[in-house]
């Protein structure tokens, strides 16, 4: 009997509470995928749920997988719910709304970092976060979003010059912000008064 003990102790499989705890230590990251593969909160909870019952419940992997195996639940849930296709471009999509500073989906932590990416059409965005942000090949990709190979390098470079579009677009409205800025600086002994004076009132 203790020998039985002694070997299921040291199975190299991952067990339910090897992937809770997987999920609890990189709940982050992995809200993280889930939310650039949706650009919708109440999905990405919904992916990052689903996924942490599939890797539970789902079939027996090697323990130093179940990271890359928590990741990809999150990336075939986030398939299933948004069901991204070639093409489907809607022109309704996330581009408009999700750059706009304004969007409550671009109030939290890392807005600017992530935007360009929300903004990309549903399938260019997964195609990008699969095979670059993820490293998958264009071979896993393609099976994992159930379309031909050869559609994936060509929407990724799409997706590549989408996100240079946006950056762009981003820095030049922070220059043109800055532009703005040299009409108080012109004046720096005023505006040197400005912020010493109180201090000197309290000092005196």
């Amino acid at each position: 009997m203790s020998q039985a003990k002694h070997i299921t102790r040291l199975t190299p499989y991952a067990s339910s509470a090897d992937f809770r705890r997987v999920f609890d230590e990189d709940m982050s990251s992995l809200y993280l995928l889930s939310f650039l593969l949706t650009a919708d909160h109440e999905k990405a909870e919904q992916c990052f749920v689903s996924g942490l019952d599939d890797a539970v419940k789902g079939n027996a992997v090697f323990r130093e997988w179940a990271r890359s195996w928590a990741r990809r639940a999150i990336i075939l849930n986030a398939v299933r719910v948004i069901k991204p296709r070639p093409g489907d471009e809607s022109g309704s999509g996330p581009n408009s709304c999700l750059l706009n500073s304004n969007n409550k989906a671009l109030s939290d932590e890392k807005p600017k970092e992530i935007a360009p990416v929300l903004g990309l059409e549903p399938f260019e965005r997964f195609v990008y976060v699969i095979t670059v942000l993820e490293r998958y090949s264009d071979q896993e990709c393609s099976v994992v979003l159930g379309c031909k190979r050869r559609d994936i390098s060509a929407v990724r470079i799409r997706a590549f010059q989408q996100i240079a579009r946006s950056m762009e677009s981003h820095y030049k409205q922070l220059a043109n912000a800055s532009a703005e800025k040299p009409a108080l600086l012109e004046r720096p002994s005023s505006v040197l008064q400005l912020l010493v004076a109180p201090r000197l009132a309290t000092s005196s």
